[in-house]
Formats: structure tokens, sequence, C-alpha cells
């Protein structure tokens, strides 16, 4: 499968998850042939956007047909990576970073979080599914051993730099930051950034420009 020759531009590139999961969905109802109208709502955009999206990986669905939801899938798996396994380590064995660690849905995007570190002692040791929480000072020699490329950040924000830079020591490339700071990484190093504090400020501005009508519903 060839790759558009200028590339994709991120906000498409962001959609592509959301289309193959709405795939997924209807693969699992038993549905084979997908609309660009169907993917479309399912990242909230208009069907021709869902095309142009879609036409990156140099795909087009049959007019008036659709796309065949099974090769369709199997195409976005290949483009995003998804059949390959990805091992990851996780710093920060909170609230939070336990959420990640045992949330389900990383399988089927081939995510694997191999190992856990904190640095409070209370926290260290082995989990009910047989991973281990270990102490953070072991973070950038088993990186390093286990040649692990992805680093997820659930630590504070007041240890998220020095987290990042161990990582870094230990060989990672990929950094999935949950702190709710910016992170300084060499140019080949990917630092994204996930300010869940942000986006709920962005949810509260929202919510506070909505007037509810006495009947339950809102008015803009």
């Amino acid at each position: 499968m060839a790759i558009h020759p200028i590339g994709i531009p991120a906000p498409s590139l962001r959609r592509l998850p959301i289309y193959y999961r709405r795939l997924r969905q209807m693969l699992d109802q038993g549905v084979e042939i997908a609309s660009s109208k169907d993917l479309g709502e399912s990242a909230g955009v208009p069907d021709a956007q869902a095309r142009k999206d879609l036409s990156y990986l140099e795909l087009d669905g049959r007019p008036g047909v659709g796309y065949n939801a099974r090769t369709l899938a199997a195409d976005l798996e290949s483009f995003l990576g998804l059949i390959n396994d990805k091992e990851a380590v996780l710093v920060g064995a909170g609230n939070l970073g336990m959420a990640l660690a045992l949330y389900p849905g990383f399988a089927r995007y081939g995510l694997r979080i191999i190992a856990l570190f904190d640095s409070d002692p209370a926290k260290l040791g082995e989990l009910p599914d047989g991973r281990q929480v270990l102490p953070a000072e072991k973070l950038t020699d088993l990186v390093e051993r286990l040649q692990v490329r992805i680093g997820i950040i659930a630590a504070p924000e007041s240890v998220a730099q020095e987290v990042a830079d161990a990582l870094v020591a230990g060989g990672i490339e990929v950094i999935w930051n949950f702190a709710s700071c910016k992170l300084k990484a060499p140019a080949d190093v990917l630092v994204k950034n996930e300010d869940l504090a942000a986006e709920l400020a962005t949810l509260s501005h929202h919510i506070s420009r909505r007037k509810i009508s006495p009947c339950g519903g809102s008015e803009r």
C-alpha cells in the first residue's frame, strides 16, 4: 500500500484511528460495507472529508456502495502500524498510571505496557497480572537492555522532565506524556503531550457558556 507523496495532514491522521474503531465495530456487528457517511459521522466530519482522509492511503470506495470494511480495516492496521506489537514502559504508578496500565483497549492497537516504575517504595511489587512495578532508578537500564522504544509518563509535573531524560538516556524514541507540562527532548524523540487539565478547562469553558433551559435542554 502506497502513501500519498505529499504526506498526510495531522488532522486527517488523527481521524484514521477513529475510522478504524468504527470499522471494527461494524465488523463485530456483521456489517461488511462501510459508507463514507458513516465513517465521517464517527469522526464528526462530512463524508467528503472522510473520503479525502482515506485518499491519502490511495484507497477509493465504490461510488454509491462504499468501502469493503474488512479490507479497509486491514489497510488502516498496516498504515497505522497496529499489526506490530509495541512494547512500552510506564512511569508513575498512581491512579492515572494504574488506569493506563490496566486499560484493555491498548491491546487492539498493539501496545503492551511491559513494566511500570515509581519512586514510592510502597507502590513497588508485582501486579495481579504478573507485571512488576520497579524502582525508578532502574528505568534507564531496563529500557536500554530490553530495547523498549515507547515511554509513558504519568508521573507528577515536578519530576516529569527528569523522567523524560532517563527515558531518552535509555534509548526511548517516543514519549507519551500525561504530566501537565511541556518536555524538552532531542529532535529525534517524538513527544506527544496529553494535558488533561487543559482539556478539562476547555470543557469547563463550554459548560459555562451553556444556559440550561427549564425543560432540561440547553441554549447556546
